[in-house]
């Protein structure tokens, strides 16, 4: 034991050292407070359903209908008990409160991948500072994109069980590939997880290259067969999760679409437009370097304040404090400090002016293949992340490269870009250290590696605009609008514009001085180090300290303790209203609710108390989308809402702000019998059909669902009925009396990836009605009538993911028993 800390106690002092950073930055959760994440905060609203069934049941229900009229809870919350990462990343979570342990995971993994790179202790963990701190990471943080984050915090020791793999540690290499891999896909973010592999083929393809040249192709195939392995181990430990992903994703916003009539709906996938919202703009690429380049966040923090150059020309129009007025045109026109073209940002991508300009001397110096796989992935990487910006090589991938098109935020490719950067900048420091280089001509490298960093900043710290506009495009609408506001007074206006873009450039300017001062600082120390002025030791430990500095304090602007709250405060953040709580006095087991006075289809409040047909999320039924922009957003399709047993509108008086509660007396109930069916040719026509019906009298069915339907056995009869006796997510019980055969319709979702229905205990068909209902003929008599939902990609993908993580765990245990055997022997 003694011998074993002896050999290893350098590792635990480094991880040490990260927890204590992890709690000093995050010193608000030792008072027993939590982060308040926006998107945490919504999804603790759309979960609700799920988490007091789970209260109850002790296992939480994989339908909720709490949002959308209904929709799976695969990508809300759902447990994968018989996955071994459920319980890995459980424990993590319950030893560190969140977000220090995304943090730590970040830290981690990366020192792990360092040190996989036979880099020193020391320069690994300045490396792993350097990613973990990049703002990219903290900003998502801040956001609540909790699974986003745990996925980036895996893609480092993800490579290093590759590389190991590749160096001939076979079973320790392709053991801790599928241990990360698993956690990676358990994270469930596959946006990040999909531009892994892209970076991982390009890895792979240099490697083949290399193989084949050196003629070592048997090594090669035999650390490929491992990997192939690991691949297969990771999806298997998953196979609950990634079924269930895949076949609702097909039926998603992301997959094919319905109709064929409206030209704008993408056909498959998601639209151009909608994917590249968030691109990020070729110039703006430069906060890589100079965090507020382009006026960082989206706020006006900074022109709010009164010596700023807005503040006094609004000061002049209004007489007095225009700190309203500011606030209003901010709201009205867009007067932000943020001028590039995203819709909004909450930060910029800034990954260290020493990072920056220790990434440029790699590319100077270092020798090392695993450059060219650093600099061809950058490249491509923010080729595609311009999106919208620079559509020529996005739109191919858009088009043609598989899956690419389901995913949104083109601009979070560079996640992995803020890995990239700080592996070529550290291995820059190595070959340094250790390379052939000579005293001269690392000295000459690292002075134009400093010239060209550190002259772009000093010429944006001089004459900022002489580079940027400070503007975006949509500038002269901005002016235009603002002209009309003051009376067509275009002076006051320009001069207003003209204010608003010198405080741009002053806040730009400031960030170029601060990044200027940092890469005089790198230059002098890692200069000092190759002149022999000091060691290696000590060069590497104050660059850290640096660059910890550095990221902090940009990191800070993002995320601090103000983004901190009270667990109660967080747990009680939605309030009741007094319609909410009126509404939750009623003993109906099942209706739903459409409140007008939000956003109500991109806003989760209401499902907080009610089953709403809005909600919050990215990927909803594409059905239901689909419903939505035909029927339910320009105008409310009242026969729809009807349908849906819209049983209380909300809406609010835009006088005085109070909420006011309608209920609608004509909204169909849990479930009806129809008097008669019209069937429609496609989808196209069903759209048309629902647009004007009655829902109670007719039912509108798809003609592929007709030999379902016995029209002949089918009779009207006032006596029939149908009611619902129970209610769960997962377990819906209706009992019905019929004389003769008739059709019901269910006020539910179909979705028929997983809804049975039996009557009687006897398993029966059922068809899709109205769009996005289900239906069913139902013989005559009294009989029930009950819909499970029992989906195989679950419960079969369950015991996948059992025999997956056994192997997984039996692998593990058989590559580090090897290792230590091979340490005994040696």
């Amino acid at each position: 034991m003694n011998n074993w800390l002896k050999a290893n106690g350098i590792h635990l002092a480094i991880i040490g050292f990260f927890v204590i950073i992890c709690f000093v930055y995050f010193s608000p959760v030792m008072q027993g407070k939590a982060p308040a994440q926006s998107d945490v905060i919504q999804a603790k609203a759309t979960a609700k359903e799920i988490m007091d069934y789970k209260a109850k049941d002790g296992k939480g229900p994989l339908w909720t209908n709490q949002m959308f009229g209904g929709m799976p809870a695969y990508q809300i919350w759902v447990q994968h008990p018989m996955n071994v990462g459920t319980y890995v990343i459980s424990t993590i979570k319950a030893v560190f409160p969140d977000p220090v342990d995304a943090v730590l995971l970040y830290l981690v993994g990366a020192y792990l991948l360092f040190c996989v790179l036979r880099v020193n202790p020391w320069l690994a963990a300045a490396g792993a500072i350097a990613f973990a701190f990049t703002s990219y990471n903290f900003i998502i943080i801040a956001a609540g994109h909790s699974n986003k984050a745990l996925a980036i915090a895996f893609i480092a020791p993800i490579i290093a069980g590759v590389i190991l793999t590749l160096r001939g540690k076979y079973w320790l290499g392709g053991s801790l590939t599928a241990l990360f891999l698993a956690l990676e896909i358990r994270a469930n973010h596959i946006q990040m997880t999909y531009y892994l592999m892209i970076a991982l083929l390009i890895f792979i393809g240099i490697e083949v290259y290399h193989a084949v040249k050196e003629k070592k192709l048997a090594a090669f195939g035999r650390s490929m067969t491992f990997l192939g392995i690991a691949l297969v181990v990771a999806l298997m430990v998953n196979a609950g999760k990634l079924w269930t992903t895949y076949e609702y994703g097909l039926e998603s916003n992301r997959g094919k679409s319905n109709i064929t009539t409206d030209k704008a709906e993408e056909k498959n996938g998601l639209s151009k437009e909608y994917a590249y919202g968030w691109s990020q703009g070729v110039g703006e690429s430069f906060t890589f370097l100079i965090p507020n380049l382009y006026g960082g966040a989206t706020s006006i923090d900074q022109i709010v304040k009164p010596e700023s150059h807005t503040y006094k020309a609004l000061q002049g129009v209004t007489g007095g404090d225009p700190t309203q007025a500011i606030q209003q045109l901010a709201g009205q026109l867009g007067l932000q400090q943020y001028w590039g073209e995203k819709p909004g940002t909450s930060g910029p991508y800034y990954f260290g002016a020493i990072v920056c300009f220790l990434f440029v001397f790699g590319l100077l110096i270092v020798k090392s293949r695993i450059k060219w796989w650093i600099v061809g992935t950058t490249a491509l990487f923010m080729l595609l992340s311009f999106g919208k910006n620079a559509p020529f090589v996005s739109d191919l991938f858009f088009e043609y490269f598989p899956m690419y098109n389901k995913f949104r935020a083109v601009e979070s490719i560079l996640a992995l870009v803020g890995l990239l950067v700080p592996i070529l900048a550290v291995l820059a420091i190595k070959e340094a250290q250790e390379g052939s280089y000579d005293q001269k001509t690392l000295t000459k490298k690292l002075t134009i590696a400093a010239a060209i960093t550190g002259g772009f900043a000093l010429l944006v710290a001089i004459m900022p605009t002489a580079f940027f506009s400070f503007t975006s495009s949509t500038h002269p609408q901005m002016l235009q609008a603002l002209t009309q506001m003051l009376d067509n007074n275009r002076g006051v206006a320009e001069s207003i514009t003209n204010a608003l873009i010198q405080d741009r450039a002053d806040i730009a300017r400031a960030d170029a001085l601060r990044t200027l001062l940092l890469i005089v600082i790198g230059y002098a120390l890692v200069w000092a180090f190759i002149n022999k002025k000091l060691n290696a030791q000590t060069t590497v430990i104050i660059l850290g300290l640096v660059i910890l500095t550095d990221l902090w304090q940009v990191d800070r602007r993002y995320l601090n303790n103000s983004n901190f709250a009270s667990k109660s405060d967080l747990t009680n953040h939605f309030q009741p209203r007094d319609v909410d709580t009126f509404i939750m006095a009623d003993k109906d087991p099942n209706f739903r609710v459409l409140d007008l006075s939000i956003s109500t289809f991109s806003d989760a409040s209401t499902s907080q108390f009610h089953k709403t047909i809005g909600g919050y999320h990215a990927a909803k039924l594409k059905r239901y989308q689909e419903l939505i922009d035909s029927q339910l957003s320009k105008s409310v399709n009242q026969d729809v809402l009807d349908m849906l047993n819209t049983k209380y509108i909300i809406t609010q008086d835009q006088q005085n702000g109070s909420y006011k509660m309608q209920r609608n007396p004509t909204a169909a109930g849990n479930a009806w019998i129809v008097q008669n069916v019209q069937f429609a040719q496609d989808a196209d026509e069903e759209m048309k059909a629902i647009s004007s019906f009655d829902p109670k009298k007719e039912a509108i069915v798809d003609i592929k669902y007709k030999s379902l339907i016995d029209t002949k056995r089918l009779g009207a009869d006032p006596s029939a009925s149908i009611k619902l006796d129970s209610y769960h997510p997962d377990h819906l019980v209706y009992s019905y009396t019929a004389p003769r055969d008739v059709i019901a319709v269910f006020s539910e979702i179909y979705y028929d990836k997983g809804w049975n229905m039996y009557v009687d205990g006897v398993k029966k068909p059922y068809f899709r009605a109205d769009y996005v209902l289900r239906a069913a003929q139902l013989e005559a008599g009294n009989h029930k009538v009950e819909f499970k939902f029992e989906p195989v990609s679950y419960y079969m993908g369950e015991n996948i993911s059992l025999v997956g993580s056994i192997l997984l765990l039996a692998g593990l245990g058989f590559a580090f028993y090897s290792e230590n055997k091979k340490k005994k022997a040696a």
